[in-house]
């Protein structure tokens, strides 16, 4: 499925992925990558701690599987969409203790902390 976002007022970007969409459409659909892991669709809460409305660069994916950007930014396997650069902020620690408990390697995609 390719994902693009409705509209420019309210875009977020996924804290674990950083596909960009709007507050509304995570909170109708979810995160098409991390549905799995961050049960954001139906949950406006859920929207607000796995997302951040600040976020910089949008790269549009085509065709994540051949392109070099999409290695770069280890977005070669997620869906068709647009994605960012990079995403200020960080999942909530009891969620990134649940990722690491699943076996979900997280790296923040926030390029001013220090991994």
């Amino acid at each position: 499925m390719d994902v693009v976002p409705t509209g420019m007022r309210g875009l977020r970007a996924c804290l674990l992925c950083s596909l960009i969409k709007t507050a509304d459409q995570f909170e109708l659909d979810g995160c098409d990558n991390c549905a799995e892991f961050l049960p954001m669709k139906g949950n406006r809460d859920m929207v607000y701690d796995c997302t951040s409305p600040s976020f910089d660069g949008l790269i549009s994916l085509m065709s994540p599987e051949d392109s070099w950007v999409a290695k770069w930014q280890r977005t070669n396997r997620y869906v068709k969409g647009c994605y960012a650069v990079s995403v200020t902020g960080e999942l909530p620690k009891g969620m990134r203790q649940d990722l690491k408990s699943r076996g979900v390697i997280y790296k923040s995609r926030d390029t001013s902390v220090k991994s």
